[in-house]
C-alpha cells in the first residue's frame, strides 16, 4: 500500500462500523419503543434470544474498533510529542480491551444465567 492511501483501510473501516452501529442502534431503538421488557427476567430473556446475543457479541469489538480508530486518529493529529503519542496509545489499548473482556463476559454471564 502507498504512503498516499495508508488512512483508506481505516476510513473503510470506520465507515463499515459506524453502519453496523447504525444499523444495530435502530433496531434496538425500534425494540424498546414497541416491545419494551417488562421486567428484569423479560430482559434476560431478549438478551438470550440466539441473535440478539450474537448482535451484542458483536458489537462490543466492533464499538472498540471504531472507537480506537476515531481516538488514535485524535491522538496522531494533535498529540505532537512522540512518547506522549505512545504512552496515550497504549493506555488507550490496555482499557479498551479491559473493557471489552468485561463486557463480553457480562454479555455471555447473561445469557448463562
Amino acid at each position: 500500500m502507498s504512503r498516499r492511501a495508508s488512512g483508506l483501510k481505516a476510513w473503510i473501516t470506520q465507515r463499515a462500523t459506524a453502519l453496523y452501529l447504525a444499523t444495530f442502534g435502530v433496531y434496538v431503538t425500534l425494540h424498546f419503543i414497541f416491545n419494551a421488557p417488562a421486567d428484569h427476567a423479560a430482559m434476560q430473556d431478549w438478551v438470550a434470544t440466539p441473535w440478539v446475543a450474537l448482535g451484542l457479541i458483536l458489537l462490543i469489538p466492533i464499538v472498540l474498533v471504531h472507537a480506537w480508530i476515531g481516538i488514535r486518529d485524535v491522538y496522531m493529529d494533535y498529540v505532537k510529542i512522540i512518547g506522549l503519542r505512545v504512552t496515550a496509545l497504549t493506555l488507550t489499548g490496555f482499557i479498551f480491551i479491559a473493557s471489552g473482556v468485561a463486557a463480553e463476559l457480562a454479555i455471555i454471564v447473561a445469557q448463562i444465567a
